[in-house]
């Protein structure tokens, strides 16, 4: 054979095998597996499928991460078999005969890992990985969506994905930190939405609050008022079929992310163009829950002063903790101090997060005067506030009994309404009277008076 046309023949060959491992599929379907060393791209290269090993280890998890083509530092944004790697490099994800996705080796004859999702026609099911970051099992005939990964999220929010309760099914979608950066496996640390009373927020370390990131206020979570307005939009849905909420990216080739880290910690990444940089972290100063006990308030922003107050018409259940600068007993009312139809009004505190709003009563009908109103004429209502800042204030939150886990903003937060009794009014009268402004204790303030 002529050495020329022989080389030119391998070339092509050579040509033609490449061009095959290096075409982009999107899909799984019953004839198209895909194995350890295969990797799924969506259809934009924004995100990648396949098997991978974290850090220093050498078992084996599908995930998706972004494309290198555009994150050139992989980055993990969810792992299937988290709970349940694999020893070697013979696993298989494929379409099995009831229309899931599974996950398979060759050491085991039942799955490492599936979608169990209900599928009535399980011949032309497919997965197909979007641009979104989202892993979707479809039926191709009516492009119905059976399973879909941001159900089921790790320890990464991307955008578009919701965090809550589907009401209509019960499924509560929330984050959990890996355990380590070694093993994604389900750690101690989770960040969802807790729907009891007015729903909110929360993270938690082995089941205990660590961080309430707060209610929505129509614009904001009350807790975290540090946001990317040019990069995202949050959206809050409460209603009879779903409590989420998710963000939205402004632009699409802006890559954005919420993590959880094994530690407890929130944070807010943004791709540069060669790294990833931080815009906010969670929980911070005066952040951690109920750092200053019930009926009290935490205020980051005077370092030479004990960060814990009472609030007004308080004082601290201890006072030799207090003294120390230990503030999680928090704070009662004073003896002998009359809060029933004896006198008594509210003082406004300013920027501050409300209290817990899983105990908080809401009323959505009422404006801010009916709420104090109605607050005034409830002997056990201790504080209101509006549930929404939008329009001037919508909607009515009061609590009743102890305020928790209440911190003061810089330039955020919203206005409380705390009930005191009439000598407290005078004292903060006079004060006025002197001043021409309210404070309690460096914190600005307002009076207000009730018609009753």
């Amino acid at each position: 054979m002529n050495p020329a046309k022989e080389l030119l023949n391998t070339s092509l060959l050579l040509s033609l095998l490449v061009f095959r491992f290096c075409i982009s599929l999107d899909t799984i379907s019953p004839n198209q597996p895909l194995k350890d060393g295969d990797i799924l791209v969506s259809k934009g290269e924004t995100f990648a499928l396949g098997f991978f090993s974290p850090g220093n280890s050498s078992r084996r998890y599908i995930g998706i991460w972004y494309h290198n083509h555009k994150v050139p530092q992989q980055t993990v944004v969810w792992v299937a078999n988290r709970d349940s790697p694999l020893s070697d490099t013979s696993g298989v994800l494929s379409i099995n005969g009831h229309g899931n996705l599974v996950l398979k080796s060759k050491n085991r004859s039942t799955p490492i890992w599936s979608t169990n999702a209900s599928v009535s026609s399980t011949n032309n099911s497919m997965a197909q990985l979007l641009d979104s970051g989202n892993l979707v099992l479809v039926l191709p005939d009516n492009q119905r969506v059976t399973w879909q990964s941001f159900d089921y999220p790790t320890n990464t929010l991307l955008a578009s994905m919701k965090l809550g309760l589907d009401r209509r099914t019960g499924l509560n979608r929330s984050l959990t930190s890996w355990k380590s950066e070694d093993d994604p496996g389900t750690g101690t640390c989770s960040y969802g939405i807790n729907p009891n009373g007015y729903p909110q927020l929360f993270l938690y370390k082995g089941g205990t609050p660590l961080w309430r990131g707060g209610s929505w206020t129509g614009r904001r979570w009350s807790g975290a008022p540090n946001t990317l307005p040019n990069l995202t939009n949050l959206s809050f849905v409460d209603n009879q079929d779903e409590v989420t909420a998710m963000y939205g990216a402004t632009d699409p080739t802006v890559f954005t992310r919420v993590v959880l880290d094994e530690s407890g910690t929130l944070h807010r990444l943004t791709w540069n163009g060669n790294k990833w940089v931080e815009f906010w972290s969670f929980p911070g100063e005066c952040d951690t829950y109920r750092e200053c006990g019930p009926s009290s308030n935490c205020n980051p922003y005077e370092p030479d002063n004990f960060r814990c107050t009472c609030l007004p018409g308080l004082e601290p259940n201890s006072t030799r903790d207090w003294n120390m600068r230990v503030g999680s007993g928090g704070c009662s009312r004073k003896q002998g101090a009359s809060m029933c139809r004896n006198g008594e009004g509210f003082v406004k505190l300013v920027r501050v997060k409300v209290p817990d709003t899983s105990v908080a009563r809401v009323d959505m009908s009422l404006s801010l005067k009916e709420c104090e109103q109605e607050c005034l004429r409830n002997c056990s209502c201790t504080a209101y506030s509006s549930a929404d800042e939008t329009r001037g204030g919508i909607g009515c939150l009061s609590w009743h009994g102890d305020l928790v886990d209440i911190r003061t903003f810089a330039n955020a937060g919203q206005d409380l309404y705390i009930r005191v009794d009439a000598v407290v009014l005078g004292i903060l009268l006079y004060y006025v009277f002197l001043f021409g402004r309210c404070y309690f204790r460096k914190q600005l303030c307002a009076i207000t008076f009730s018609d009753l």
